[in-house]
């Protein structure tokens, strides 16, 4: 599993770092940054706590291999 981003929603609202520091993190550019390629499974609940608590609705959680139609960020 891996954290796919619509960046077209995505505030950086840091309500996801809040939840999981470790994982996703707001720059000083205020963007988001997903830390990790892969989802631990030991982290899953607690990653799936900050993809439900984002406030625009911008995270989701997706198969490693799944093709994500969301594009990066500019």
């Amino acid at each position: 599993m891996r954290v796919a981003v619509d960046w077209g929603l995505c505030e950086s609202n840091a309500v996801c770092q809040g939840i999981a520091p470790h994982v996703f993190e707001v720059g000083d550019d205020d963007k988001l940054r997903v830390l990790v390629d892969e989802v631990d499974p030991a982290d899953q609940p607690l990653i799936e706590n900050a993809v439900s608590s984002c406030p625009k609705q911008a995270l989701r959680l997706v198969e490693s291999q799944e093709d994500s139609d969301v594009a990066e960020p500019s």
